[in-house]
Parts: structure tokens; sequence; C-alpha cells
């Protein structure tokens, strides 16, 4: 039977305005009881797992590891819902409120969106992520994974949905899409009357595509070109550890650091020391003229694509700059976004870079690496927008909601 998208927008609309009424006691009992759920079924997670593992044949080393549950991530996971429903919920805080002229009460007040689209690739936590943060705020989703992890994604959200059916809640509430063609995707990002919001999270090209095909309002995510600087006044030792960490702590997530950028001052000290760190890890170098001229063989030529490239392996591009404004100007010309960082022992070079920097998140002397919403202190998270819309950085539950005025009077007429 063909799967019917509007059917699933209708039941989804049906859920939300069940879910808007909840309380927070509600969901917050139900999100715990998700967590419980997921630890239960691990071993059947697994094995369903195991059957995305054994097609996963030809994706890279990285990516394999962004597919893979096991215990440990499974109990990573149902930790994340546990946190949401320790969170704060966002839903009737008011933001402000005044009385006009006509003597008006207005009281702006937080709502959910309603129904949620994800749009995602090979994650398996992103569905328990997306399901967990939507429910907390509110509102329905609706989940449309990637082929690669379909059967895991099938089971993690049956695990969810029982756990609705056991307390009394529409199943659809979290619904997935179980056809994975580009058909039905280009469908589901035109499902314009069901979906308030979609979110991409993923690889730039599968962003680029929902951002240019999509009918309904899109938040942009995730794509992580990211820089680090290190300046001329840079604490060297302090630097080479941030670039290690933000290059290979995990270089398949959006928050690794993709370019390093290092003031002409500095270069020929820290450079080499730098490349033998990295060397441990394997990591490639690809340089301008000036740094394979100080690297020699430890680095190759870099090529003019290099500079706008998401590798999400063990693989660094590195520019020798003149100044603090050469380098902005480089990184505000490639970056996507996302998170940059400076290492410098200036202030006032700290706060220039974090001023002119256009980016959700500007680190001085730290890793991009921190840039997660679970570190931010907002639970798990629906996806890192790269937007200036709505929401921008870490996405947690405030930015699953949107406002309502509430006007209240005495008999005004205008």
């Amino acid at each position: 039977m063909a799967l019917d998208l509007e059917k699933m927008g209708i039941a989804a609309r049906n859920a939300a305005f069940k879910l808007a009424q909840m309380s927070t006691e509600q969901k917050n009992m139900i999100l715990k009881a998700m967590a419980q759920a997921l630890v239960d079924n691990a071993a059947t997670i697994i094995t369903a797992n195991q059957v995305d593992l054994a097609k996963a044949t030809e994706m890279k080393a990285s990516f394999v590891d962004r597919l893979t549950l096991d215990e440990a991530r499974i109990k990573d996971i149902a930790e994340g819902l546990k946190q949401v429903a320790a969170l704060p919920d966002p839903i009737g805080n008011i933001d402000k409120g005044w009385i006009n002229q006509n003597g008006l009460q207005i009281v702006q007040r937080r709502v959910p969106l309603g129904v949620v689209g994800m749009i995602y690739e090979a994650r398996p936590n992103v569905t328990v992520d997306a399901a967990g943060l939507c429910f907390k705020a509110g509102n329905a989703v609706i989940l449309r994974g990637g082929k690669e992890a379909l059967a895991t994604n099938i089971k993690l959200t049956e695990v969810l949905q029982q756990v609705l059916i056991e307390n009394n809640i529409a199943k659809e509430a979290i619904q997935i899409i179980t056809e994975t063609s580009h058909k039905t995707a280009e469908k589901f990002m035109q499902l314009n009357g069901y979906l308030d919001v979609l979110i991409p999270r993923g690889s730039a090209r599968l962003i680029q595509t929902v951002v240019q095909k999509a009918t309904v309002p899109v938040i942009e995510t995730g794509a992580g070109n990211c820089h680090v600087y290190v300046d001329s006044q840079a604490d060297l030792a302090m630097a080479e550890k941030i670039v290690v960490n933000a290059k290979c702590q995990r270089p398949s997530v959006c928050n690794a650091a993709e370019t390093l950028v290092v003031h002409a001052d500095v270069a020929e000290e820290f450079l080499p020391k730098l490349a033998d760190s990295l060397a441990k890890y394997n990591v490639e170098l690809r340089g301008d003229a000036r740094t394979c001229e100080i690297l020699g063989d430890a680095a190759i030529p870099a090529s003019e694509r290099d500079w706008d490239t998401e590798y999400n392996d063990y693989i660094l591009a590195v520019k020798v700059v003149d100044t603090l404004t050469e380098a902005i100007v480089h990184i505000n010309a490639h970056n996507t976004k996302h998170s940059e960082a400076i290492v410098t022992d200036s202030y006032a070079n700290g706060q220039r870079f974090v001023n002119e920097v256009d980016a959700s998140s500007v680190y001085i002397n730290a890793s991009t690496r921190f840039t997660d919403g679970f570190v931010f202190g907002f639970g798990a998270e629906i996806g890192i927008s790269t937007q200036k819309l709505h929401a921008r950085g870490p996405m947690g539950l405030e930015a699953l909601t949107t406002t309502k005025y509430v006007i209240s009077g005495q008999g005004q007429i205008r």
C-alpha cells in the first residue's frame, strides 16, 4: 500500500492539538517511560541496527560510527530523554506583557509550533532526540531518516509509540516515514497545510536540497565548515590542544574543525609541532603555499575547493595569514555560519573576532566541539541552526515553540 503523507499529516495535526493541552507533569512522566522503554528494548533495537550495519559496506568508517548503536549508546540516548524531562517546560511561559494606550492588557506567551518535520541521515539518535524534544514542547513530529538507518529508526519509533499507546496518547504524535525514495522525500518537503516547519539535519547537500525544494518553512541547520584561528598572541601549547581536539576528538560531526588559520608570526614555530601531534591521528594536512613551505612533505597543496569543504574525516586545511583582518575575511568568505574559534591572549583581538566573525557560535580559547545542545544545557538538541531567523545555534526546547499574543480588555472597541 502506498504511503499516504497527507493522512500522516492529518493524524499529526490531531495529535498536536491534544499534546498542546497536556500538563508538564504528564509529558515528563511519559518521557521517563520512553527512556526506560529504550533500555528495556535494547536487544531488539541492536538487532534492528545490525540489519542496517550489514548493508553499510560502502560507507566511510566515520559514518558507520554514527550509525552504530550498542547498549552504552542506547543508555546515553535514554539519558537524553530523562534530561529533557528535567528541563523547564517553555509552554505557557510569558515572554513579556504590557498595557497599551487603550487599556488593553497584552501578553506574549509561548505555545507549540504544531507539527514538526525532521529529515535527516544516518544518525538514529536523532530519531529519539527529535521525538523527545518535540513531545516536551507539545509538538507532533513526522520523521524521515535516511535509508541507511531505516530498520533502526523504525524500531526506535515503535518503542516510543508503544509508550504513547500505553498512556492513551495517539501514537501519531510520533510518526516515521518508512519509504525512503527521493520522490517521497520531495513530497514531504511540500506537505503544506500539515507541516508547520521542516528541519533538515545532515550533510550540506541534504540541507541545500531541502532549502531549495521545500515549500514549507525550513530551519537551515548543521553544515559545519568550522575554523580555528591561531592568533599572533596565542598561547601555542593551548592552541595545539584546541586544534587537535577540534579536529580529532570526533571528526565526523558538524562542530569538528575543518580549517586551521594561523598568523604568520607564529606559523613557523607552531605548524611543525602541530603536524607532529596530528600525525598520531593520521591527519592529512592540505596547506596553502606558505604552509607547504614550512611543513614540506608533511602537507600537500590545498585547492580552492578545500577552503569550502566539510571533510567529516581526518583531513585539515591550513592557511597562513598576515593579519587578524585577513583571517576574519577568509573565515567569513568560506564558513557555514556554524562555529568558529580564536586562540589568543589578546582581549582586543578576541573581542574583535567575536564581533566580526559571522557564525552562530564563536569561541575564544576553546574548541569548536562544544557547540552542542547537551553541553549548552538544553538537553538533547533538535539541531544546530546556521540561519538567522527564528532560531540560531544549538536548538533546544524554546526553539520548538512560537508565541501567541493574548489580549484582555474591558469592552474596548476601535
